[in-house]
């Protein structure tokens, strides 16, 4: 299958070289160029299959026609060897739980699949020179691509994070590693972070001397298979005994898992509509509102990886909907709630139903209590475990969380990160050091 620029301003490509790019020259994003539906046959026997087997099918679909089966079924295995369970939390409202992984939080599914897919055409094209992965975090990407990779041959990682602006837990994930992979303390934002990354690939000399590539959700591999757990979430759900198609609601910052989702869609997966649920940080909100896309300088907020002023895949839900306002409006959704809404969730989720949010997640579940008709039901994605903001989440609830075992491996690693202004001068200076 060939992928296509957002921009329309460069060639097309082959998966291999979408996924070992990340970026296109144009700098837009890379889209496949068609969608492939699911046969009907498929959702009427999808509660009876396991995750994996419902990921193979979906990844069949995205990426059958480049690697072979036997290999894709082995990436596809050694990614989700997690569950991603759906929870009830209340008769009409669900949530999946997306931190079962090895980081505790989504990001996982997308990072470990890019991993082993970056790693398969690596070998394939018996590259001599090791691959540069350039990331930015605002929180759980570093950390889940950074335990993706980690001692992956012949792939580097650089994760580019904002200075005082993730979790301790979050930060120690990715700084405490070493081996094949660099923190780089950003004086900034997010959107500094992942403008120092784009500033990267289109820059020559850095192109000419490095293979550059990014695993954000910019990269087709990375958000692509962020689609395998709604497939998973529908199964589920029609085990439980419902008939009816639900409501998905996602907690959104740089838009790469709703946009898995929408693709979800596109394939045939029987959701009802789409919410979009924002922090402060609200630019997609107010483009629902107005057609009008206006980013601006994000602000910081308890749910921070959601902290994002541009959300880079906003360029791919206009691509999916061939830029129509009323179309996208059709489909989804949007809310956007305070750092005050979200502690206010966190506990009253908890008082009324016994369930423990995380700041993103309470985002995803208010909006989605907000905005559930009577008659519908509805899944809401946790995207992260509540002990990953242990401070935030304790000062609401006043009582400890405990530290599930996955994370609390990394609490005793000692913290190795660069300190960096954020000019591209000094990143592109850093790049250069390398060798």
């Amino acid at each position: 299958m060939k992928y296509y620029s957002t921009n329309g301003k460069a060639p097309q490509v082959s998966l291999s070289e979408a996924v070992i790019k990340g970026l296109a020259p144009d700098k837009g994003l890379y889209m496949p160029e068609k969608i492939t539906p699911l046969p009907e046959s498929f959702f009427e026997d999808i509660e009876n299959l396991s995750f994996q087997e419902i990921a193979l099918e979906v990844a069949k679909a995205f990426f059958g026609e480049d690697v072979k089966e036997k290999d894709l079924k082995k990436i596809v295995s050694d990614t989700l060897a997690f569950d991603v369970p759906l929870v009830k939390v209340n008769a009409r409202i669900y949530s999946l739980e997306l931190y079962h992984g090895p980081t505790a939080a989504f990001k996982d599914v997308g990072a470990r699949f890019m991993a082993r897919l970056l790693s398969y055409f690596v070998k394939q094209q018996k590259k001599t020179r090791d691959v540069h992965v350039l990331v930015a975090t605002s929180g759980d990407t570093g950390s889940a691509v950074a335990n993706g990779f980690l001692g992956v041959p012949g792939i580097k990682v650089c994760v580019l994070y904002p200075k005082g602006k993730v979790s301790e837990i979050q930060e120690k994930q990715f700084t405490t590693l070493g081996q094949n992979i660099t923190a780089v303390e950003v004086d900034g934002v997010f959107d500094d972070c992942q403008r120092l990354v784009k500033d990267a690939f289109m820059d020559e000399e850095l192109n000419e001397k490095y293979f550059l590539t990014s695993a954000n959700s910019i990269n087709v591999a990375r958000f692509l298979p962020q689609a395998f757990y709604y497939f998973y979430a529908y199964a589920q759900y029609k085990k439980l005994g419902f008939d009816d198609k639900p409501v998905i609601c996602v907690p959104s910052g740089n838009f790469g898992n709703i946009t898995a989702g929408l693709f979800g869609s596109k394939m045939g997966l029987p959701v009802k509509r789409w919410i979009a649920a924002n922090n402060r940080n609200d630019i997609f909100y107010q483009y629902l509102l107005t057609g009008e896309y206006k980013p601006r300088p994000s602000v910081q907020t308890l749910a921070n990886a959601m902290d994002v002023g541009d959300p880079s895949n906003f360029a791919r839900v206009l691509a999916l909907y061939n830029k129509n306002h009323t179309a996208i409006t059709k489909d989804i959704s949007g809310a956007t709630y305070t750092d005050e809404q979200i502690r206010k969730a966190i506990s009253t989720c908890l008082n009324d139903n016994g369930y423990l949010l995380d700041p993103h997640g309470a985002c995803g579940y208010m909006a989605l209590h907000d905005n559930l008709a009577s008659n519908e039901h509805g899944i809401f994605l946790e995207t992260a475990h509540p002990a990953k903001f242990k401070q935030t989440v304790e000062s609401v609830i006043n009582r400890e969380v405990e530290i599930p075992e996955t994370l609390q491996k990394f609490m005793n690693g000692t913290k190795q990160s660069i300190p960096m202004s954020k000019d591209f001068a000094d990143f592109k200076k850093l790049i250069l050091s390398w060798d």
